[in-house]
């Protein structure tokens, strides 16, 4: 190869490079959220609307970075234990009527932790160190519910963009650590079947900046995942303070799967999901034949059930409650 040619080749991949940065760096700069559909008025906050009054307090366990994180604990005379991860924007105090549920009929312990970035006092609300710390938070939770019951049944569930972050530790190599994974209407990806084609005005996406920002990463600069990119909305009578309405780059991408189909199909576990056909995010009846393409799966489907109603309806709690006894006992799974 002359120098000529060295040259020109040089050229076009430095042209390329700074053609394909421009790019990226004109979508990072659009700030103007997309606009959700207003034909729908959003999530039936008031569903959420119950006496917290007999919620636990927050414990604390620490992350291999030294962070303090706050959970709740339900406990229960059982050999297994649960742990739920919340949806977008709230924190584990939404889980109270079913943990308690679950934990008073002895089906099993029951963890609430705060996500990284949400809850009453976070150290950066809406926002990690890097992408895939809250799957490392997970596991280092496990690890402390490990050092008092090492041969409890294990089971990891979440609701909504929680079961998300369910799917994407599956996927991971953590995924192992669970003896069973409980769904609560998850979010699966922005372009899943699963997705209602105007689901409301609850989240809106940068969609300009995440294009420009993942194009970024894919060639290595994490330089800007500080930034937000998703913009929560609630009422003003669903707020006291502790919710979350923005998401940083790095927590919204670590807060879902990375690739729902091959994260599902690291799941060979038990698997149950539960969704409401009232749903106002996603399409319930999608979720068996999505998920039953890439790993065996157990789906219940609630009547006139809405999104956030799922985690406080009696329909929801006899599936659960069905599904933990049929579990058995970490003996017959194998621990």
């Amino acid at each position: 190869m002359n120098k000529v040619v060295a040259l020109s080749i040089f050229i076009f991949i430095l042209a390329s490079a700074v053609v394909y940065l421009g790019i990226a760096a004109v979508l990072i700069m659009s700030v103007t959220p997309q606009e959700q559909s207003s034909d729908q008025h959003g999530l039936a906050f008031k569903e959420l609307f119950v006496d917290y009054a007999k919620l636990p307090p927050l414990r604390t366990f620490v992350a291999r970075d030294g962070e303090r994180l706050g959970y709740r604990y339900y406990p229960a005379q059982s050999d297994k234990v649960l742990i739920l991860l919340h949806g977008a924007g709230w924190h584990s105090q939404c889980f109270l009527p079913l943990a308690e549920f679950i934990s008073s009929e002895g089906l099993a312990e029951v963890f609430t932790p705060d996500l990284r970035g949400h809850g009453y006092a976070p150290k950066r609300r809406g926002d990690v160190d890097y992408i895939g710390q809250l799957e490392d938070d997970q596991a280092d939770l496990i690890s402390m519910i490990r050092k008092d019951k090492p041969n409890a049944m294990l089971i990891v569930g979440g609701h909504s963009s929680g079961g998300g972050l369910a799917i994407r530790f599956a996927g991971s190599p953590y995924g192992k650590q669970a003896d069973a994974y409980l769904l609560l209407s998850p979010y699966l990806q922005y372009n899943a079947p699963t997705m209602r084609p105007n689901p409301g005005r609850f989240a809106q996406p940068y969609t300009r900046r995440i294009i420009g920002l993942t194009m970024l990463n894919n060639v290595g600069i994490p330089w800007f995942n500080y930034l937000t990119v998703v913009d929560l909305h609630m009422p003003k009578e669903a707020r006291n303070g502790t919710e979350t309405l923005s998401y940083s780059y790095r927590l919204n991408t670590s807060y879902a799967p990375r690739d729902y189909k091959k994260d599902l199909a690291a799941i060979k576990q038990p698997l149950l999901v539960v969704a409401g056909t009232a749903d106002e995010l996603f399409l319930a009846e999608r979720y068996e034949p999505v998920i039953s393409q890439v790993t065996k799966v157990n789906v219940k489907l609630l009547q006139d059930v809405s999104h956030l109603g799922i985690v406080i309806s009696p329909g929801a709690r006899a599936a659960i409650e069905e599904w933990l006894r049929d579990l058995g006992s970490p003996a017959i799974m194998g621990r």
